[in-house]
């Protein structure tokens, strides 16, 4: 093959032929995809962690926009003791499916920022009870409507009706996988459900 012209980058058929390996690797590459059960790429695991990547990466890129300084799981703690003002700490990790020790140091966080106040609790000494503050619920009010709004970015490539799908999906494994995981969700025991 002659070289047309040089460049800064090399000949223009050195490029040429780059440009189409790179396109031929490509093509490789997603059909080993699908027919390579070791290939990453091809395994749920990996797929739902990158998922999750880019959510959260969502979430915060949104939270910057705002000037807000909260993370996915904080804004998931302060949503369930808005639904449950003066639940115990041990329920809200239950809840949003968070281990007890780190969800401790999400609520430290949330207490520090203002958005939460703690108490102990009346019942049970050895409980923490939390609820928002009046800046926690005012956070949450303003953006609430943004987390909603951005759901749709996050599952980007899906027409709306493939979203409810695989929500849908996800939704199911999710709880048929529930037992399987180092923190498990759990519902409220009856006496805080009905408050």
């Amino acid at each position: 093959m002659r070289a047309l012209r040089t460049g800064r980058y090399g000949t223009f058929c050195e490029q040429t032929n780059s440009v189409q390996y790179a396109a031929e690797q490509t093509a490789k590459d997603q059909k080993a995809m699908t027919t390579d059960p070791l290939d990453i790429h091809s395994l749920p695991g990996h797929l739902i962690r990158r998922l999750h990547q880019i959510s959260v990466g969502q979430f915060m890129d949104h939270m910057a926009a705002e000037g807000v300084d909260l993370t996915p799981v904080q804004f998931s703690a302060m949503a369930a003791i808005h639904r449950h003002p003066g639940i115990d700490q041990a329920s809200v990790a239950g809840l949003i499916a968070y281990d007890r020790a780190t969800l401790g140091k999400v609520v430290d966080r949330l207490v520090d920022k203002g958005l939460v106040q703690r108490c102990v609790s009346k019942a049970d000494r050895r409980a923490r009870e939390v609820s928002l503050t009046r800046d926690g619920t005012a956070l949450l009010e303003h953006i609430l409507p943004i987390v909603r709004a951005s759901q749709p970015g996050i599952l980007t490539g899906l027409t709306e009706a493939e979203q409810e799908v695989f929500v849908a999906l996800l939704q199911k494994a999710t709880l048929a996988g529930n037992d399987l995981s180092r923190a498990p969700q759990r519902d409220l025991p009856a006496r805080h459900a009905a408050e």
